[in-house]
């Protein structure tokens, strides 16, 4: 057995015929062509599903929009009201308050008795009633009886 020292730092060409290798692309150069590939092979039937698809999603978010666009101006109209009806009821309290501080219930009873003639009821002018359904008032719909 005869051993072949190679001698050197290079190492000698082989007589071998050199493979031609096929140039590699670029990774982002293979995705283009690979999408390009599959785009051309969507069907008629697939294009008019997502069609519809893209349709629907513009139709319910258009839908959707609308609905918050109308909560919206409803809570603004709602704040609008209560603040109106803070003011009316405030006005209303100070136009009551007013009122009753006015009143001079001596005076009017002077006049009542003094330039009107009227006296104080006796027990048998008073008629009580009791009933009804707590409202403030009575509804009269009979003659009331005599306390005779």
């Amino acid at each position: 057995m005869e051993k072949r020292y190679v001698y050197g730092n290079t190492a000698r060409q082989l007589n071998e015929p050199r493979r031609q290798t096929r140039r590699e692309m670029p990774l982002h150069e293979v995705k283009r062509k690979e999408a390009k590939k599959r785009a051309s092979h969507m069907s008629l039937g697939y294009l008019l599903f997502l069609s519809l698809a893209v349709l629907a999603t513009g139709v319910i978010l258009t839908w959707y929009i609308t609905l918050q666009s109308e909560i919206t101006s409803s809570v603004k109209e709602v704040s609008t009201l209560e603040a109106q009806l803070n003011t009316l009821k405030q006005d209303n309290d100070e136009a009551y308050n007013k009122a009753v501080s006015s009143l001079d219930l001596e005076k009017i009873k002077r006049i009542a008795i003094g330039e009107y003639g009227m006296t104080y009821a006796t027990d048998g002018q008073i008629v009580s009633y009791s009933g009804g359904s707590g409202n403030d008032y009575v509804r009269q719909v009979a003659p009331i009886p005599d306390g005779n």
